[in-house]
């Protein structure tokens, strides 16, 4: 063998006299090559430092073992449960993940889902944009035979593959344990009014009160568009009200943590003049003085699983060239109950 020329196969097969698809069986342990060869195979491959040509293994399989993840931000807790369990499964099937952040900015999510389409992913995985409105790409990948499935924040679109949480049955347990304390002038800070995740708190909130025999009072729903400064005017909104709530849903729990610094700002105490509940469970809060009184968990590393085991069985089929028409005019939908949990009563 040349000095730095890279081994083949067939410089194992032509040291060891034996035929270049027995070399290659033997290093895919096929049962159809024995142990005593493949030892002496793999043994030599080893010596020579012999590296596969991924190359040709991707062009043989229709494969290029990797998978595109698109997160909104790896800062929030949410998402790092989430992509530590995928990565887990895709680890499991020899996949490389190629990981995105969209920072809820549409283009630059467009823009990387057209490099991971540019770089032939076998699927990707993708928790949309919070303003993210078109969603022509979904077409543009099945075109180009790349699956998607959605997880957490999912387009309220027919024909989608996704993992989502039921945010209603949270919701209803956050009013009861909030009215079996006591409180009856409930608030509920929501998120962009065109996000599906705001609309399906909002009927939530609206159907628990009704539960409840509670009125609603319209100026107890206000919305924030996430930003520090949004989440501070929602929460000083309802504080200015002439009757104040007690009590306060949040969308997420970042909106509670700018919602009760206002409140500390305010000259008013968390957990004393008003309490806190909110999706989806925030791991610091253990190590809070006064955290919420509760939290609406939403189970991200459990929907990164299923999203992973979900994408890899539409990959499979792609490959194997299996097709359910019933799959492809449907999509399939996973839904996960959301819980209340670490409650501090």
């Amino acid at each position: 063998m040349n000095k730095g020329k890279q081994p083949t196969i067939k410089e194992i097969a032509k040291r060891l006299k034996i035929s270049t698809s027995t070399v290659s069986r033997a290093l895919n342990d096929h049962p159809s090559i024995g142990l005593v060869t493949t030892m002496r195979v793999k043994k030599l491959a080893e010596e020579l430092r012999y590296e596969p040509n991924r190359t040709a293994i991707f062009f043989k399989q229709r494969k290029t073992f990797t998978i595109g993840v698109i997160l909104p931000s790896l800062s929030e807790a949410f998402f790092s449960a989430a992509i530590s369990e995928i990565e887990n499964f895709a680890n499991g099937k020899n996949y490389t993940v190629i990981l995105g952040q969209s920072l809820d900015n549409p283009e630059r999510e467009l823009k990387i889902i057209n490099t991971m389409k540019s770089h032939r992913v076998d699927g990707i995985i993708l928790s949309a944009a919070k303003n993210t409105l078109e969603f022509d790409y979904i077409e543009v990948l099945k075109n180009a035979g790349i699956p998607v499935v959605f997880f957490d924040c999912v387009p309220n679109l027919p024909h989608i593959n996704s993992i989502v949480s039921n945010l209603k049955t949270g919701m209803w347990e956050a009013i009861d344990t909030f009215i079996s304390c006591g409180h009856r002038t409930i608030a509920f800070i929501n998120g962009p009014a065109h996000l599906p995740a705001s609309n399906e708190r909002e009927e939530a909130f609206i159907q628990a009160l009704v539960n409840n025999n509670i009125a609603l009072n319209r100026d107890y729903i206000v919305y924030t568009d996430l930003s520090e400064k949004g989440n501070e005017k929602a929460i000083l909104d309802l504080l200015n009200l002439s009757e104040r709530p007690s009590a306060v849903i949040s969308f997420n729990d970042y909106v509670t943590l700018d919602a009760m610094n206002a409140v500390r700002n305010k000259g008013l105490t968390v957990n004393q003049d008003i309490f806190f509940i909110s999706y989806a469970n925030y791991p610091i809060w253990k190590y809070m003085e006064n955290p919420p009184i509760a939290s609406i968990e939403q189970f991200p590393g459990k929907q990164g699983a299923l999203a992973s085991q979900m994408l890899f069985d539409l990959i499979d089929k792609n490959v194997e060239g299996i097709v359910d028409e019933k799959m492809l005019d449907e999509g399939q939908h996973v839904v996960l109950e959301s819980k209340l949990v670490n409650q501090h009563l």
